[in-house]
């Protein structure tokens, strides 16, 4: 099962006097020091070209794909993609006009609009559907597999629509490093596994639950513009009070999700059909939860690293 917010680790560190953090969630990011804001995006790396050719034509074959879909078989339902896309690339050109026009933190700063509407939809789809019909069959197989929740269907397409958005960006100004970047290949595999889900309409409800992770996102992205910001100083209760909520939607919104989604997988395994969804739904899950141990093992050391430099200005 494909999880909206891989790549969450890219966003957990913080970074040493001159020294960067490679850091992002959920949608994920890059680079910061410990001046007030970032130095210019870093650029990819040797072959850097041919990676980004690639991954622009896979960009435009699936807008072609959706394209197809909405304008030429009439899939209407299809078209809160398109709309999401058009939100956040209008919501870029804003920051960029008004706050700041370091692509670094445009990026991360819709990001975090993109962490907080989805955290919202999410919430909303399944205080909706308790109140609707209570808890009765809510996390029942064939309502996960085959349903889907009042919102869900438009929520995941909204966001289908800023991965294709952040990837454009990530492209155009090159925030990612590597031969083979991973941020795009995530991006990638997730533009790939929510568009098939939103063609066949099946898995839908799952997806959904994945992104409940989105509400840890929302201070992965808020810590990194504070940090841009230069507000370092870890004493402040604000900032301790981020660190709590950090910790705690850390292990509730996405380990515990993740962990009971992939429980759920595996004692329904024998109800789903001969084909590719559970196959890509374990490896989905187990790939998630994998980089979220790697974003534990950051938090924690970006946590130590930030109360301890606090501990030697004291």
């Amino acid at each position: 099962m494909p999880a909206s917010t891989a790549w969450a680790a890219r966003l957990a560190e913080g970074g040493e006097e001159g020294t960067e953090s490679i850091v992002r969630c959920g949608s994920p990011l890059a680079t910061t020091t410990t001046s007030p804001m970032p130095p210019p995006p870093h650029r990819g790396g040797g072959g850097g070209r041919d990676t980004s050719a690639f991954f622009a034509a896979t960009l435009v074959l699936w807008a072609v794909s959706v394209g197809f879909e909405i304008g030429a078989r009439g899939r209407r339902e299809l078209a809160p993609v398109a709309a999401g896309f058009a939100f956040f690339q209008a919501a870029s050109a804003a920051v960029r006009a008004a706050v700041s026009r370091d692509p670094l933190f445009v990026n991360t700063a819709v990001s975090l609009l993109h962490s907080s509407l989805t955290s919202a939809s999410v919430i909303f789809v399944l205080v909706n559907r308790w109140h609707n019909k209570d808890l009765k069959n809510m996390f029942e197989h064939e309502e996960l597999f085959g349903g889907s929740w009042v919102g869900a269907y438009s929520a995941l397409c909204f966001s289908c629509g800023y991965f294709a958005y952040d990837q454009l960006d990530m492209l155009r100004y090159r925030l990612y490093s590597g031969r083979i970047p991973g941020i795009l290949m995530h991006h990638l595999i997730l533009l790939i596994c929510f568009t098939l889900a939103l063609y066949r309409n099946v898995t839908i409800n799952y997806l959904i639950l994945t992104l409940v992770c989105e509400l840890h996102s929302v201070f992965l992205h808020i810590r990194k513009l504070r940090r841009m910001a230069g507000f370092r100083d870890y004493n402040r209760k604000i900032v301790k009070l981020e660190w709590v909520l950090n910790w705690t939607t850390f292990v509730s919104a996405r380990v515990a999700c993740h962990i009971l989604i992939t429980y759920k997988l595996i004692i329904d395994a024998h109800k789903f059909d001969s084909g590719i969804e559970l196959p890509l739904a374990l490896f989905g899950m187990a790939g998630m939860n994998l980089l979220n141990i790697f974003l534990g093992l950051d938090l924690l050391k970006a946590y130590t690293l930030e109360r301890n430099q606090q501990t030697h200005q004291d």
